[in-house]
């Protein structure tokens, strides 16, 4: 017996000393966002795109001289998932994390990275506050907050469509509302007439009574803050009752997915999108990579994620590490070539040199219009 013990002793010590050497031959890069559920179409792309980007840099030998390994979570874009999925990965002893991808979970996690000392970059999490407030310094993200998505679509329904009266509907999530407030806001400053502002469930499957509101109040345009499910719904109930008010969406709209769920019906609508960089080569690059591996075209998020991965890999590299104040430096004092062009992060951590415009279903298919601007 006393022999059994000192041979599991010696074997559990050996492990406990080779683990730390074991670690670090690899980089950790944390993935954190909706790998199911609901919102998996925004949350399988960012995944994908971190998978495209780590083999290729490890098929040239890795950075720094070490390969880098993949290590996902997946929280749903659930807040009460997010926190788990976080320690999950601060317990694998990530180096950092790339997501959450949606803004209620990044709120929820970024206590627990902050407190691990972890920086974090989303490619779609949009509430300013998580930026201009200056509450969380190691968080930066490669996607328009929604204070300069909203500054895009309420000058075109302003300027463009020249509206009068507007109404408003949400998801009452940060996302969602925050969205369509800073519109409301942006819209009313300019001296446009609020007939509706109102929070849906987003599970509802009955739509029937706001629509019956939206036809009473008769706006020129209904700006709907939320993601894409709940929007599908929306617009397919608003046009079988012949309520044919055009609606304006954030980024979560412009997905392929919204365009299935509605057909003919999304005729029209219109969305504040990342600007359409297809040309760069970097873009052909890493669409033919996706199509090539998962057989599909990128979906939502998917470019601003492979910005994301390569901005934390060329971080790591300048840094010659993955100390956490060098990386931040490094991420701030850098730019890096992307599929959406060159992009560094400005001091509160927001992506400068993003193109942002707004799009118009067209036959079928989202259309650039000229109405855009770039972030700074």
């Amino acid at each position: 017996m006393k022999k059994g013990i000192s041979w599991l002793a010696a074997a559990l010590l050996t492990t406990a000393l080779a683990a730390p050497a074991l670690a670090e031959d690899t980089i950790k890069i944390g993935v954190q966002g909706a790998h199911s559920g609901d919102l998996a179409s925004y949350g399988v792309p960012s995944l994908n795109a971190a998978k495209l980007v780590i083999e290729e840099v490890n098929a040239k030998g890795g950075v720094l001289g070490k390969k880098v390994e993949l290590v996902a979570q997946d929280d749903q874009c659930k807040p009460e998932l997010a926190t788990n999925a976080a320690t999950k990965l601060i317990s694998d002893g990530v180096a950092v994390v790339m997501g959450p991808i949606c803004s209620g979970p990044t709120n929820a996690a970024l206590p627990m990275f902050e407190s691990a000392k972890l920086i974090s970059i989303s490619p779609t999490a949009t509430t300013p506050a998580l930026t201009l407030e200056g509450k969380h310094p190691y968080f930066l993200r490669t996607v328009a907050h929604d204070n300069a998505q909203a500054e895009l679509t309420s000058s075109y329904i302003k300027d463009v469509m020249q509206a009068k009266k507007v109404a408003y509907l949400h998801d009452n999530g940060e996302y969602g509302k925050g969205f369509a407030s800073q519109n409301r806001a942006n819209l009313e400053k300019a001296g446009i007439e609020t007939v509706l502002f109102e929070a849906v469930t987003p599970d509802a499957v009955d739509f029937s009574s706001v629509v019956r509101k939206l036809r009473r109040a008769k706006p020129d345009v209904l700006v709907f803050g939320g993601y894409q499910p709940t929007a599908s719904k929306l617009v397919q109930q608003m046009r079988r009752d012949r309520v044919n008010t055009p609606l304006m969406g954030p980024d979560g709209v412009k997905d392929e997915t919204f365009l299935k769920m509605t057909g003919k019906d999304s005729e029209g609508v219109l969305a504040s999108y990342p600007k359409d960089t297809s040309s760069l080569e970097m873009y052909k690059k890493a669409r033919e990579a996706h199509v090539k591996q998962f057989g599909t075209e990128p979906g939502f998020g998917f470019y601003n994620a492979y910005a994301a991965m390569q901005a934390i890999l060329k971080a790591i590299e300048v840094a010659g590490g993955t100390d956490t104040d060098k990386l931040l430096a490094a991420l701030k004092s850098n730019s890096v070539d992307t599929p959406l062009g060159k992009l560094s992060f400005n001091k509160s951590g927001d992506a400068a040199g993003l193109g942002l415009s707004v799009y118009v279903v067209k036959d079928g298919k989202f259309v650039e219009t000229d109405h855009s601007i770039t972030l700074h």
